[in-house]
């Protein structure tokens, strides 16, 4: 083979040892058997440099993928520890609001001055309002006023349980463990709270204009005829000055009552279911007081304790008549043994 214009070669193709052969027109022929091993061109470093680079590559792919994750574990945190903090911040409120109701309620009813108002009346205006009640009222084409206070209406229902204690005492009732007293103030306090509701409910169905606290004053006062009937049939013993107690001082007090339920309801049904049932529950209330409750009061107690036995005595007896007995039948027993 022709390697230049110089010279040729004894073989055909040339020979491997022939370390170099030039020629003019600037080629070259490498011999691979002298290629350093070192060589960055080797294709063993070229494998490593792409295992290499390919080993860095996966590694920031993981790296990559960590702070993806470690991102949407912070948001996934973030959101927890927003709804978290959240849910307690509705917790402190809802206990907050509790905490203020609470103390509201209990500050209410800890408060005396709350009930100043209701108690903060003259005894002159007691007094005044006290005869007030026997007297009916003519003009109804207006509503009539009503005390708003409850010291008066107070004060006559606990004088009505002191007159039934009274009448109880009068009438020879026993009193065992204190049961009459309490019998009295649930009677008393009973009918004055239960029927001044039931009126005030029936008021507000048939759209009457008054309140319960006036409902509750109008009522209480309206007890003062009870009181002085009672106290004068319980120490009178006449059932003719009763009955004629009954219907003037009770008939009076309670056309007091009816006659102001009449200026506050428009309507003829309304004022007459309205005023009816009052004026036969203050009037039979009257009538079981003298009547029935004593009876009512001691066969409760009969049921609930026994009937009260008679105390056992002893029969007081002459010393000498009882020797002379024992005498007598001592001698008779000798007589029997001879």
């Amino acid at each position: 083979m022709s390697a230049g214009p110089g010279g040729r070669n004894s073989e055909p193709w040339g020979g491997f040892d022939e370390p170099l052969i030039q020629g003019s027109g600037g080629s070259a022929v490498i011999d691979m058997e002298n290629m350093d091993d070192t060589s960055g061109s080797s294709f063993e470093d070229v494998g490593e440099m792409h295992q290499r680079m390919k080993e860095e590559e996966e590694v920031s792919e993981e790296a990559a993928a960590a702070e993806d994750d470690g991102a949407d574990d912070g948001e996934f945190l973030g959101m927890k520890g927003i709804k978290g903090q959240l849910g307690r911040q509705v917790a402190d409120e809802v206990w907050q609001a509790g905490k203020r109701q609470a103390s509201k309620a209990f500050n209410l009813y800890a408060n005396i001055d709350i009930l100043r108002p209701y108690f903060d009346v003259e005894p002159s205006q007691v007094r005044s309002r006290l005869v007030d009640s026997m007297v009916p009222v003519r003009l109804i084409t207006f509503p009539q006023k009503v005390a708003g206070e409850l010291y008066g209406p107070l004060m006559l229902v606990f004088t009505l349980v002191a007159i039934l204690l009274h009448g109880m005492k009068t009438s020879g009732t026993v009193i065992r463990e204190g049961t009459l007293m309490g019998t009295a103030i649930g009677t008393c306090f009973g009918y004055w709270l239960g029927v001044s509701s039931f009126i005030f409910f029936l008021a507000y169905l048939v759209n009457a204009q008054i309140t319960l606290l006036q409902m509750l004053s109008l009522l209480g006062y309206g007890l003062f005829g009870h009181c002085v009937v009672l106290l004068v049939t319980y120490n009178i013993h006449f059932h003719s000055l009763f009955y004629g107690l009954w219907l003037l001082i009770g008939g009076l007090s309670t056309l007091r009552m009816v006659a102001v339920l009449l200026s506050r309801t428009v309507g003829q049904t309304p004022r007459l279911l309205l005023c009816g049932t009052l004026a036969l529950l203050h009037m039979s209330f009257l009538l079981y007081l003298h009547f029935s409750y004593h009876r009512i009061v001691e066969g409760l107690l009969d049921s609930l304790e026994g009937p009260a036995l008679a105390p056992m005595g002893r029969v007081a007896r002459d010393v000498h008549e009882v020797t002379l007995n024992l005498s007598s039948s001592s001698l008779g027993t000798l007589l029997r043994a001879h």
